[in-house]
């Protein structure tokens, strides 16, 4: 996998600049090596975690912690922690490729396992200095020890710098004392390393700490917490009552701990999206198989039409959000692989890479989140009764992909953020969004063309769409920069709905370059369905945008303005040729039943 430097977009590029498909990175482009890897960790999860299913609704804490230990041994915790450190020193794609296949048995052992391997051992791997990755990071990567992440405190939840958490230099100033009350930390029950964050003193921002987990030094747990789902994931509150903490474990420096645990956010966003992927396929392939074999009014359910429509979602979904989430997880890759090549180290190399993707980050994290907990709904609703009940895995994969639309930053969170950067990016000339929002604004008061396009190659219509939603996005944020200026950041419902339109851009365009890209190189009739379930994710999108954009317009503007508005947003949301959606599905639905799983 050679490095795009050249054709390279950079992070939120994509919704101003037009990508070739032979610049994205899809599933099909996986290594020999990473193949093997996603065939040893299935393995593993089938055997380790899958089989024993209905343990982990029991609150089996020492399973899981057993499972994390196994896998550890066989080196899945340090996949992309490297080779100096204990780990197996592999490119990102490969560490998103693990955490996707052994995330989807159990929401309780992804929990662990996305824990310990992101926001347990990332800050002090991209942070420490070497006495301390040294140190600890070895441990982490084998998984003799386990990490957890201290953050969270009852006044600061979203609000993560608003912690209470107190770290006071003794007069000797060798120590720091940590006192203070950290909440919903999971992997609590069986950490022995963790990543605490302490105000000193008065200081705006906090700070990182290194604290061992001695019961001796102060250090308390509460409760396991009883939750909706991910029954056998500890999760426990965890008091410290002036723990004594060596001055070296500071990790960075002083006041530097919102910009790590932002930095180790960003990981986990984009790393939870690869965690829903295989819960996705588990989940759809379970509908499938059920739907081929239920019978009702002498047919299998698989063929009324109904039962169709929720199974083509499910794969749908599934099939673009792997589209999109390994498509950024190469480019983040690549990122790092330039910056490596220009003298930084991986730790500079690590930070930089994700953090220009902080956007892709968030896309991935609230559409995948969502997809999950859709392709969960109706794995139940296809079971009927049966989805319902504790006998079938339906209800409890529904329980467990509620908590992903909340952790790592809410999803409503990560969709002002989106925004936020995006704009922060431009005004920093990192994006072309101004000088393009004018261009849009100029073509809106040009005599449209009456014209109809040749569309004679594959998805030339698609990309056309693709492209003039774009300008709809760029139409939007020029009408709210007019109207708010720079208060636009206060408007927080404005901002949501242009961040939806972002995530739907992003979404439908990986989904129609991964496809093409295997037109080419597999055929046409090789990638039929495919085909089909990116026009048709692509026609909801743009439904959706028109839905969204109209709610913008008629509360941006009024008068000839709207009017003006409105009829650029009939003009960029045009197909010449609409999609048959109905015969799309069924095409679709054709190959999951005879295929009985998610073949993709």
């Amino acid at each position: 996998m050679e490095t795009l430097e050249k054709n390279l977009t950079r992070g939120g590029e994509f919704i101003v600049r037009e990508t070739d498909c032979n610049d994205v990175f899809t599933p099909e482009d996986f290594t020999e090596e990473q193949k093997m890897m996603k065939d040893a960790v299935h393995d593993f999860a089938e055997k380790e975690i899958w089989s024993k299913k209905s343990e982990f609704e029991k609150h089996n804490y020492d399973l899981t912690f057993e499972v994390i230990k196994k896998a550890g041994d066989l080196g899945f915790l340090g996949v992309g922690v490297p080779e100096e450190y204990g780990g197996l020193g592999m490119p990102f794609t490969s560490s998103m490729l693990v955490c996707d296949y052994i995330s989807g048995s159990s929401g309780s052992t992804s929990t662990a396992y996305g824990a310990h391997t992101g926001i347990g051992t990332f800050p002090i791997l991209l942070y420490g200095n070497e006495e301390q990755k040294k140190k600890y990071v070895p441990k982490l990567a084998t998984g003799e020890h386990i990490g957890a992440y201290c953050l969270t405190e009852p006044t600061a939840g979203s609000d993560a710098n608003n912690g209470k958490t107190k770290a006071v230099l003794t007069a000797d100033k060798k120590h720091y004392l940590i006192t203070g009350q950290k909440m919903w930390i999971s992997n609590a029950g069986y950490a022995d390393i963790f990543t605490v964050f302490a105000r000193i003193e008065n200081d705006k921002n906090i700070t990182a700490f290194i604290v061992p987990n001695d019961p001796n030094n102060g250090i308390k747990l509460g409760n396991e917490e009883s939750k909706l789902g991910i029954h056998s994931s500890s999760t426990r509150q965890v008091f410290f009552n002036e723990t004594k903490v060596p001055v070296e474990n500071m990790i960075s420096e002083r006041g530097n701990g919102f910009k790590i645990a932002m930095n180790a956010l960003n990981i986990g966003r984009i790393k939870l999206a690869a965690a829903a992927l295989d819960g996705e396929r588990r989940v759809t392939k379970a509908a499938i198989q059920y739907a081929n074999q239920r019978e009702q009014f002498n047919s299998k359910i698989i063929e009324f039409g109904a039962v169709k429509e929720m199974l083509v979602k499910m794969a749908t979904e599934t099939y673009v959000d792997e589209s999109a989430t390994y498509r950024a997880a190469k480019n983040i890759e690549d990122r790092i692989s330039i910056l490596k090549s220009d003298g930084k180290t991986h730790q500079e190399s690590e930070l930089k890479g994700v953090e220009e993707y902080v956007v892709e980050c968030s896309i991935l994290k609230v559409a995948v989140s969502d997809h999950l907990q859709n392709c969960t709904d109706l794995g139940i609703q296809v079971f009927g009764g049966m989805g319902y009940s504790t006998e079938t895995p339906m209800e409890s994969a529904w329980r467990d992909a509620r908590i992903a639309r909340i952790y790592e930053g809410t999803n409503e969170i990560n969709k002002l953020v989106i925004i936020g950067m995006i704009i922060k990016k431009a005004l920093k000339g990192h994006l072309n969004l101004i000088e393009k929002a004018e261009d849009v604004a100029n073509e809106l008061t040009d005599i449209p063309s009456f014209d109809i396009p040749e569309f004679d190659e594959l998805f030339s219509e698609e990309k056309y769409v693709i492209k003039n939603l774009k300008k709809v996005f760029l139409m939007l944020a020029g009408a709210g920069m007019k109207k708010f200026g720079m208060d636009l950041e206060k408007e927080q419902e404005v901002l949501l709905r242009i961040s939806e339109i972002i995530i739907e851009i992003y979404m439908s365009e990986s989904a129609i370059l991964r496809t093409e890209k295997n037109s080419k190189r597999f055929g046409l009739e090789n990638q039929s369905s495919q085909i089909a379930m990116s026009k048709l994710y692509l026609y909801e999108s743009c439904e959706l945008i028109i839905k969204k954009a109209k709610e913008l317009i008629v509360s941006l503007s009024n008068g000839t303005e709207q009017k003006f508005l409105l009829s650029g947003l009939k003009r960029f949301t045009k197909y010449f040729n609409y999609p048959n959606t109905i015969e799309l599905k069924r095409q679709v639905a054709k190959v999951l039943q005879s295929e009985n799983k998610y073949p993709f």
